[in-house]
């Protein structure tokens, strides 16, 4: 067997374990108010820094002044309840700009 296909079929089978696991156990295992906070809290910081991750980064090194705008121009419009469309849009738009600029 293939090592890339064992690892795909590794993950494919966890990955369906996790989902199986919700409905199993659903009425079993309480968990305590204080788990349930820390587990929002701690999705919240993923996300938080998968986007920082994605936003500052690029080839291990600084993305420039571009990208960050343009993500903080699409975080402002998403915040203000913009339509999806609006926000991709005013985003890439702003990066576009600020790199024809030569901001970069």
């Amino acid at each position: 067997m293939n090592t890339t296909l064992a690892v795909i079929l590794a993950l494919a089978v966890g990955t369906y374990a996790f989902r199986l696991v919700g409905p199993v156990l659903h009425g079993r295992v309480t968990v305590p108010p204080r788990v349930q906070e820390l587990a929002g809290a701690g999705a919240v910081v993923l996300l938080v820094a998968l986007l920082a991750t994605g936003a500052l980064t690029e080839s291990g090194g600084f993305a420039g002044w571009a990208r960050p705008a343009g993500v903080l121009v699409g975080a402002a419009l998403a915040w203000r309840r913009a339509p999806f469309a609006v926000v991709v849009l005013a985003a890439a738009a702003t990066t576009a700009l600020l790199r024809l600029a030569g901001v970069g």
